[in-house]
């Protein structure tokens, strides 16, 4: 246990400062300050030091040069347990420093900024305060630093109760700092690799710096023998799984949160009621509808047998009727914006059941990463969304407004099937789907086999490609299974013969010029 009889405070983000700096004030602790939070803290009336004043040293070039001087980080990095430290630090009138609340010059805000120019950005990179920070992190054994405005109450809480600061709470600040400046560096590398010898941005930085926080370690991974954690961005884009509330249910698995992420990313590409239904990482029943139950009525009537032990996902509240009809199933996790509360009660009765709510919010995270050997892929994200507007019509047989509805619900759901995808549909809702095959026509031949398997015609039914048709052949299989219409990229060396097919057949064909490969 320490005791804090003086602290340094210099913070670009104010949040909280002033009441936390009152409090250090109440227990006698001597503050030291700078600038812009020394003049707050004086005009609160709050008794402050200007870090000038305290080491006989002018702040200088633009403030540039204020807390990097000896005095600063003497008391700082000098060890109380070292009596040549302490010898040298009395000889020199270096008063220890116990406590240090910095957080850095708004670097990630200012080069977030439209037309932001590198001037700018350079005079965004703070110098003296990622070292003041460090080297109380370094020094965690004397020192406690605070990076983090949400942790003044609980520092504060502890200092009053306690007199001190323990060990255990300098150590997790130490290493939330140290975390902190890894952060800020990796942000101006990330800018500074993503500009040209021009200084005109690039989209890609040449050294990429990432940081996530872990939420939990799994049971197992992707299989028992794996070890596992899951991690999530710092900050989590608006309606990110990683954002999710798990209201009750089992923890979430490796898989459960692969599948869960599949699933709600499918669910809000529908401005309409939908209800996805998952199961590996593909889509076995996609549906919308005026009203969630019915959704997930059309949803599951696809693949009854692969909707077994799935996770379901509404983008809309789930109420009682709904929840009533999903627990008949066995599911493994069920998503939703929110819950009735006469749904929530009905749910407690799965106990097993992992009941997740997630913001609905159509934003994407920046980039999607695979691993490879000793690499990393990364990409930006699949966010393109068809709209009518953007098909374009290349057979003889032109859409009623009924197949265009079908054709563009068809193409979203093929989005999210893994490649080869191939997907039916009819009046909102999946008839078929053939996922993951290594041809075209395979997977083709696998949508209309299960949708023969749970019952569903595919008379006038619609069919979505992920990825154009290099043969005729996958094209003459749908509509001998009765398709009417069917959309796809478009590119191929062959795609006069494919449309000559179509023309034969006398269906529908429209083409996006948008390809959704997923593996």
């Amino acid at each position: 246990m320490i005791k804090i009889q003086r602290a340094l405070i210099s913070v670009s983000d104010k949040t909280g400062v002033l009441a936390f700096a009152q409090t250090l004030r109440d227990q006698g602790v001597e503050i030291l300050s700078t600038g812009g939070t020394a003049k707050m803290l004086r005009d609160a009336k709050v008794a402050v030091t200007e870090v000038s004043d305290y080491t006989g040293f002018p702040e200088m070039l633009d403030g540039r040069v204020k807390t990097l001087h000896p005095k600063i980080h003497g008391g700082i990095l000098g060890r109380r347990d070292v009596a040549e430290h302490v010898a040298q630090m009395n000889a020199q009138g270096f008063p220890p420093i116990d406590l240090v609340v910095v957080n850095l010059y708004p670097f990630r805000q200012t080069v977030a900024r439209p037309n932001v120019t590198l001037a700018d950005a350079i005079e965004n990179i703070d110098i003296g305060g990622p070292a003041m920070v460090r080297s109380a992190a370094k020094n965690h054994a004397s020192v406690a630093v605070i990076t983090d405005p949400a942790d003044y109450a609980a520092v504060a809480k502890e200092m009053s109760q306690q007199g001190g600061l323990s060990a255990a709470t300098r150590f997790r600040l130490a290493c939330k700092a140290f975390s902190h400046t890894a952060e800020y560096d990796g942000a101006i590398s990330n800018y500074l690799t993503s500009l040209d010898n021009e200084a005109k941005a690039q989209e890609f930085p040449a050294r990429l710096n990432m940081q996530f926080e872990q939420v939990q370690t799994l049971r197992y991974g992707e299989n028992p023998h794996q070890h596992a954690a899951f991690y999530r961005d710092l900050k989590p884009a608006p309606g990110a799984l990683a954002n999710y509330r798990q209201i009750q249910g089992k923890e979430l698995s490796y898989n459960n949160i692969a599948d869960a992420d599949a699933a709600w990313e499918c669910a809000k590409s529908f401005s309409q009621t939908a209800c996805v239904i998952i199961k590996h990482a593909n889509p076995c029943g996609v549906a919308i509808a005026e009203q969630p139950r019915e959704a997930y009525r059309r949803a599951f009537a696809t693949d009854t047998t692969s909707a077994f032990g799935g996770i379901i996902a509404f983008n809309r509240e789930v109420d009682a009727e709904t929840a009533e009809a999903v627990t008949k199933q066995f599911l493994e996790v069920l998503i939703a914006p929110s819950y009735s509360d006469a749904a929530l009660n009905l749910l407690k009765q799965k106990t097993n059941v992992r009941v997740l709510a997630v913001e609905f919010a159509l934003s994407h995270h920046r980039w999607d990463m695979k691993r490879v050997g000793g690499g990393l892929l990364l990409q930006s994200p699949d966010s393109a969304l068809i709209e009518p507007r953007d098909v374009k019509i290349v057979s003889k047989q032109k859409p009623t407004p009924a197949q265009m509805d079908d054709m563009i619900f068809a193409f979203r759901v093929a989005k999210f099937v893994k490649s080869n995808a191939i997907v039916f549909c009819a009046e909102g809702r999946t008839l078929g789907i053939g996922a993951g095959q290594m041809s075209r026509v395979d997977s083709t031949r696998l949508a209309s086999m299960k949708a023969q398997h749970a019952g569903l015609s595919l008379e006038n039914s619609v069919a979505a490609s992920d990825a154009f048709f290099p043969f005729r052949d996958g094209l003459d299989v749908i509509a001998h299974a009765g398709a009417t219409a069917v959309i796809q990229p478009g590119g191929s060396m062959r795609d006069d013969e494919v449309i000559a097919a179509a023309d034969e057949h006398g269906i529908v064909m429209a083409v996006t010029g948008v390809r959704h490969f997923r593996h």
